[in-house]
């Protein structure tokens, strides 16, 4: 069974290779993510986040989850150097963070359903177990400068992959250091455990340009596929252990 909706703005999809309670744990997603976007979204004049940028709430006033994201955002800004920010000129924006969280959590609400699923929101992707064959997922990493291409395509059960780059929504990563957007790189895409890193640290690694697939290398559990502005790949070491010939 597979299901599409817009939802933040983006295509919201959930497939499972099993119809017993399928509609009912969707639901459950959908609604979920339905939630996350009137809290969360920035563009929502009622949403928390809003009333932060208008600073209408104290932080004894946040909700208990949004401390947890703002604790998961000053971690992962440690984690990363400071490349990873969500406040850009004095304006509080989760974005980059919020999709991989809710994700994540939209992933435990499936996980009481079946052990079998895959969830993409706006081109980042949870899979658990298998797909209808009886395979590992198979995903297509994007060609960002022919969007009906794929130019890698990688296998992952139990895995998530996050691509950040400027093929969709232009440039809208800043490099929190020099405050200007990364030119030399077009995409990177990540692979880890959980979507809520993989999500992360794509962001952070992307506003740190070329330099970011040598951070992706050294951290333990994660693989990296890069895409230059001169249409150069770069990958780290343990990318073809996921790559699949489909051809």
């Amino acid at each position: 069974m597979k299901e599409t909706r817009i939802i933040m703005g983006m295509p919201v999809t959930l497939m499972t290779p099993h119809e017993t309670d399928s509609d009912v744990a969707f639901k459950k997603v959908f609604d979920f993510f339905n939630q996350v976007d009137k809290r969360y979204s920035p563009y929502i004049d009622s949403s928390e986040v809003s009333q932060i940028n208008r600073h209408e709430l104290t932080e004894s006033d946040y909700s208990i989850e949004m401390h947890e994201i703002l604790e998961l955002a000053e971690n992962t800004k440690h984690e990363t150097d400071g490349y990873f920010d969500v406040w850009h000129d004095h304006t509080f924006d989760p974005s980059g963070i919020v999709k991989g969280w809710a994700i994540q959590r939209a992933a435990s609400i499936l996980q009481s359903f079946s052990d079998d699923f895959y969830i993409e929101a706006g081109g980042d992707i949870q899979v658990s177990g298998n797909n209808d064959k009886q395979q590992s997922w198979r995903v297509g990493i994007r060609n960002p400068f022919n969007r009906h291409e794929n130019i890698s395509i990688i296998s992952l059960g139990n895995h998530a992959v996050a691509t950040s780059g400027s093929a969709i929504r232009g440039q809208h990563i800043y490099d929190p250091i020099s405050g200007n957007p990364p030119t030399d790189i077009v995409s990177l895409s990540v692979i880890a455990p959980r979507i809520i890193d993989a999500d992360r640290m794509a962001t952070a690694a992307f506003a740190m340009g070329s330099r970011g697939i040598e951070f992706i290398e050294k951290l333990k559990g994660y693989e990296g596929y890069m895409v230059s502005a001169n249409k150069n790949v770069t990958m780290t070491n343990g990318w073809k252990k996921f790559e699949v010939n489909e051809s």
